[in-house]
């Protein structure tokens, strides 16, 4: 009963969730099945992600994932009826810039270290894949968002219950379809023997090891970033994992340049730069749209006195401090 209070039996009933009368909030009773909307979404996005991850450097898929703030701003629009503001759509604009800079420096690259032997097309290919994917996951991320803010959800509840639902699809669905589909690649008959590459992990340790490493990571990785969703916003969480960008490219740089020439990620010195650039565009991007930098003479998302901000005097002289605790320098 979405805006409707409903006083009933010493509880109250409002916006999706249900109040005790010692104030605490309890989540709403909502159907099991609907949380396959999200899990689709991050099968469909996961795999979209990991087929263009093999026609692109590491660096240049890690970068092009910041598309989802495009696509989470927009859509959060859409469903969501956030307001955006001036400044937000200008960083918008400048982050779609950085993606068009790191995208051409791939395509111009694709012969340099990373890219192997794929050409032009397959590059542009990796690059389509990897945007589409990037949409994909914001409709997951929207989708979450509904789920936890407006049914008061637990975090750990929705990472379980898309746990559940994926092992499903996957055990059930999509591996018997890639082991029994018609192939024409160098296994002749199969797309992916799963059951060849649980005998590796049972034969070889460091690669079961890995694997329980990777599976801990995406459990941790997810639970934190729902949690992030429920105290802020889809956006927000988008924008903090674009922070890992330049971690995955130190690395990279590192290990080639450190350890050994045989992995990692040369830096190309012919269109190394153009993607530096894009990088600089990404993160100037996402400032503005994080309202970390404004630009004084567009509007931006800072309300005006009375509308739920508090001035500052003490430290910080002319700063607004809003509701959600996050702090705007005027």
């Amino acid at each position: 009963s979405s805006g409707i209070n409903a006083e009933y039996g010493g509880k109250r009933e409002e916006s999706g969730t249900i109040q005790e009368e010692g104030g605490t909030t309890q989540p709403e009773k909502i159907l099991t099945g609907i949380f396959v909307l999200p899990t689709c979404c991050d099968l469909i996005g996961t795999t979209l992600s990991g087929i263009g991850l093999l026609y692109v450097p590491a660096s240049v898929w890690q970068m092009l994932r910041g598309a989802i703030i495009i696509f989470a701003g927009i859509l959060s629009v859409i469903f969501l009826k956030r307001r955006l503001y001036p400044t937000n759509w200008i960083g918008m604009g400048i982050v779609m810039i950085g993606l068009a800079m790191v995208g051409l420096s791939s395509v111009l690259a694709s012969g340099s270290s990373g890219s192997g032997d794929v050409t032009h097309g397959q590059m542009v290919l990796g690059i389509v894949l990897i945007l589409l994917a990037q949409l994909v996951s914001a409709s997951q991320m929207v989708i979450e968002e509904i789920f936890i803010k407006k049914h008061n959800v637990p975090p750990v509840q929705v990472v379980g219950m898309e746990g559940c639902f994926g092992v499903l699809f996957m055990s059930l669905l999509v591996l018997p379809i890639c082991y029994f589909a018609p192939s024409t690649g160098p296994m002749k008959s199969l797309h992916d023997d799963a059951i060849d590459a649980l005998a590796q992990m049972y034969n070889r340790w460091p690669i079961m090891i890995f694997g329980l490493m990777y599976l801990l990571s995406i459990a941790f990785y997810n639970f934190f970033g729902l949690s992030v969703t429920k105290s802020l916003t889809a956006v927000h969480r988008t924008l903090i994992d674009a922070c890992r960008t330049i971690l995955v490219w130190a690395i990279d740089l590192f290990i080639h340049y450190a350890i050994t020439t045989d992995y990692g990620e040369k830096f190309d010195m012919t269109y190394g730069f153009l993607q530096l650039g894009g990088f600089v565009m990404l993160l100037l991007g996402t400032l503005l749209y994080n309202e970390i930098i404004y630009i004084a003479c567009i509007a931006s998302p800072r309300p005006p006195a009375g509308s739920g901000y508090t001035e500052i005097s003490a430290d910080f002289e002319g700063s607004q401090l809003p509701l959600d605790g996050s702090l705007r320098i005027g």
